[in-house]
């Protein structure tokens, strides 16, 4: 089964923080902030402004920043994805 986003949704898997500090503190599952940089999935074909599908601005691989809260969190094969509306997306890591 796959996740096809519609409109101008993007499904993104976030890439996990990192378990220690710089200075070598391991950090447990509930001291770790909720990782903000994620790849993109799969995006969807574009919104429809005034009858023209505007195009979208992100590819599958980018890797993006995302709002602390953005999106909703989706369970498929045991696998954990969000799936998020482009302007969630706060930023293109390259």
């Amino acid at each position: 089964m796959t996740l096809k986003p519609l409109g101008d949704r993007v499904v993104v898997k976030f890439i996990e923080a990192e378990e220690k500090t710089k200075s070598g503190i391991i950090l447990t599952s509930a001291a770790q902030e909720k990782p903000q940089v994620a790849e993109i999935i799969a995006v969807g074909p574009g919104e429809i402004v005034d009858g023209k599908r505007v195009p979208m601005e992100v590819k599958i691989g980018d890797k993006v920043i995302l709002g602390k809260y953005a999106g909703t969190e989706v369970k498929l094969e045991s696998e954990e994805y969000t799936v998020a509306k482009q302007s969630d997306i706060l930023a293109i890591v390259e």
